[in-house]
């Protein structure tokens, strides 16, 4: 099957504008990242895509050993990249998608050009000199919980996710999200994220990153950013005033100027 048609790739923009490309997070799809890439159509031709078993992919191309760990989605985007013959390509990839960003490039760095890497983790739980934000034991949980009852960990969780409590509504729409996703795939993928390792790609990433660290993020908190920025050997981190996990959803205007910065100042 066609990548194009198995990842519901929608593409904008001039044909000749050079590409970005956004990756969403989990239990998300392409649709959260409509308030940020129209912005970027008017010169740039602009990629979005689902992760299998998210959003308008293909559901029946879910394979459980491919998807097992972020490598099997790694390659989903290197395949994307390549059927529509993309080079110097702006990265987003929000999330997960940060790391599954990262090992992709690993694969093909020719490819790209910039990575900007939003909320990125590449281990969410704590190590001897590393904190990643969870325990081993708070991630068992989490995972149990998930698997116990998806519906009722999404409307638990998705909240404190995106935080902005002033502004429910934020909460209700990856609330929604999350619910709009098939349980089975979203318990395997939380498996892969949450027990994901990537520390030591980082450090063979070739690509000028921009690192986009939020404040008061329950899921990738500042040590984290802090932690990928410096490790990643051509890179820069912002620190945004937004808080929660999701810029793109509670604040676009200052995640698009910082990705446009970071673009004009690398081009």
């Amino acid at each position: 099957m066609s990548a194009i048609v198995r990842n519901h790739v929608t593409v904008t923009g001039p044909e000749s504008g050079r590409p970005m490309v956004f990756a969403h997070g989990f239990g998300c799809d392409q649709t959260m990242w409509r308030h940020v890439a129209p912005a970027f159509a008017a010169d740039h031709r602009v990629v979005l895509y689902d992760h299998v078993g998210a959003g308008g992919a293909d559901a029946s191309a879910y394979d459980p050993e491919k998807y097992a760990s972020l490598d099997g989605y790694a390659d989903d985007l290197v395949e994307i990249l390549t059927e529509l013959d993309l080079h110097d390509v702006v990265f987003v990839g929000h999330s997960v998608a940060a790391m599954i960003g990262v090992l992709a490039e690993r694969r093909v760095p020719e490819r790209f050009s910039r990575l900007v890497l939003v909320g990125p983790s590449p281990r969410y739980i704590d190590d001897e000199g590393y904190r990643g934000g969870f325990s081993r034991a708070d991630i068992d949980e989490l995972l149990q919980s998930l698997e116990s009852n998806y519906l009722g960990w999404s409307a638990a969780m998705a909240p404190a996710i995106i935080g902005n409590p002033e502004r429910p509504q934020l909460g209700q729409e990856l609330t929604a999200s999350f619910c709009r996703m098939d349980p089975e795939i979203a318990r395997r993928f939380a498996r892969a994220t949450f027990l994901s390792d990537n520390r030591e790609d980082l450090a063979h990433v070739v690509t000028p990153t921009l690192v986009l660290q939020c404040s008061s993020d329950v899921i990738a908190p500042p040590e984290v950013g802090e932690f990928v920025a410096k490790t990643i050997p051509d890179s820069e981190l912002v620190m945004l005033r937004a808080t929660g996990h999701c810029p793109h959803l509670s604040d676009p205007a200052e995640t698009i100027d910082a990705i446009a910065a970071f673009i004009g100042s690398r081009s």
